[in-house]
């Protein structure tokens, strides 16, 4: 406190930590340009010739460095969004509290952003300035700085890298290179107040981890047990956004076990406690999210409603079976199931109701594979969501929830001609619909009646 009064009083400007980077040739960094998109690299090339600097940064320089294709590749530059705006001419501002701008490139987006400053520039160092809550959470983060300003904002260190594809040169301003191969997450800054200024960090520190298969620094640990409750402040759809990262990171199951560990699954998965302490749920689960992330390392799509919808089955099933004991009917009960675990969730997860149509059809649709006789079998193939459907019967199956006999029917089913599947049906013990008596009209019920 009095050194910072001292120097305000002397008009010195606080020197910050990391204010110069470590600056790594080829030959220590080992980053190719011909690693790099295209598009990133035009981008960067572009800004150049007007004067401005241009850097890949954060995860994509991250990735390069561990070995890894990155999937997007961001830009910062000292560049205002209106000046990057005037270069490209597919390009286009976008946000409200701090300006990005997207610069098209054939089907690619780049993503730029200009270096930012960490709070109120002109008191950087002065905490009692800043604008936060009453729990230390930043409120405004809309402060344009250099490129030092900029790395000390970010949270981790190996996400506070630039690479000049000028020069071939990594800036690297907290050790993040060093960082990289302990294979270890570490914040930038004291621990306790970056996770009060933005408490998701505390949930992208377990996503890295599981997602890098890095340990978390006991420093930048040590408080998390303690600030987990700060989740709560924050809003529900930030807290969506970041589980979908980490559900479709291509290590959700580990990420799952990370956030568990960590205490943190209260804040973005409460639901967790109830599935993994549960023998056949904890089975369903691993399964669900060990497919997922097999279809993402192929590089095939993931549905995030499928998966969102393999998550709250556990509970679906929970109380879809205690209204059936209640002696409510099987149908009516699951449909009850569905919309009470669905409107639990509103508060704690904030799925989208874009997703319900489809997880309701696929939850729908699991008791109609226990039909295996007369013509509903065939109506089932011809659903347009039999295949997700039979994807969750499958889960269901390794899981133990169902019989896996039921799970190799409906996969042979599929596979075999029409004489073999004619074979195959089994006697319909479905409770067949009630035929409904024709209404008579009140001519036709009067001549039953009148005397001949």
């Amino acid at each position: 406190m009095i050194r910072r009064f001292i120097n305000k009083v002397l008009g010195r400007k606080p020197r910050a930590a990391g204010s110069s980077a470590q600056i790594l040739p080829q030959a220590k960094h080992g980053i190719r340009r011909n690693q790099l998109d295209e598009c990133a690299l035009k981008t960067c090339e572009t800004l150049a010739q007007a004067g401005f600097k241009g850097y890949v940064v954060g995860g994509a320089v991250r990735d390069l460095l561990l070995g890894f294709t990155p999937k997007d590749f961001d830009v910062a530059t000292d560049a205002k969004p209106e000046q990057i705006r005037k270069l490209f001419r597919r390009s286009r501002i976008i946000g409200r509290r701090f300006q990005i701008v997207h610069v098209m490139c054939g089907r690619e987006t780049i993503e730029v952003t200009t270096f930012r400053s960490n709070g109120q520039k002109e008191a950087e160092d002065d905490d009692e300035q800043r604008p936060t809550d009453e729990h230390g959470r930043l409120l405004t983060d809309n402060v344009f700085g250099n490129m030092a300003d900029d790395a000390a904002r970010r949270d981790f260190t190996i996400n506070a890298l630039y690479y000049d594809p000028a020069r071939d040169e990594v800036h690297d301003y907290f050790g993040g290179v060093a960082d990289c191969k302990k294979r270890v997450i570490r914040m930038i800054g004291d621990p306790e107040t970056r996770f009060r200024e933005d408490p998701v960090r505390m949930l992208r520190a377990a996503r890295f981890a599981a997602k890098l298969d890095f340990h978390i620094d006991p420093d930048t640990r040590k408080p998390v047990a303690t600030l987990a409750p700060l989740l709560s402040n924050i809003p529900r759809a930030r807290i969506f956004d970041e589980a979908l990262k980490l559900l479709l990171s291509g290590h959700a199951l580990r990420g799952v076990h990370q956030l568990r560990a960590e205490g943190l699954h209260h804040g973005m998965l409460p639901l967790l406690d109830t599935i993994l302490d549960d023998p056949t749920g904890e089975r369903f689960i691993t399964a669900a999210l060990k497919a997922t992330d097999l279809r993402i390392l192929q590089d095939k799509p993931a549905s995030p409603a499928y998966l969102f919808g393999a998550l709250l089955w556990p509970q679906v099933l929970q109380r879809w079976k205690a209204l059936e004991a209640a002696s409510e009917k099987s149908q009516p009960a699951l449909f009850f199931a569905m919309d009470e675990v669905l409107d639990a969730q509103r508060g704690q997860l904030a799925i989208p109701r874009r997703y319900d149509g489809m997880m309701k059809e696929v939850w729908a649709l699991q008791p109609r594979f226990e039909q295996r006789g007369g013509q509903r079998p065939y109506r089932l193939l011809e659903h347009p969501r039999f295949r997700a459907a039979y994807d969750f019967l499958l889960l269901r199956a390794e899981s133990g929830e169902v019989a896996t006999e039921l799970g190799e029917w409906w996969t042979r089913f599929q596979d075999v001609g029409d004489a073999e599947r004619e074979r195959m049906l089994i006697a319909d013990n479905a409770p067949k619909p009630r035929r409904r008596r024709k209404r008579k009209s009140p001519g036709e019920a009067a001549s039953e009646t009148s005397p001949e």
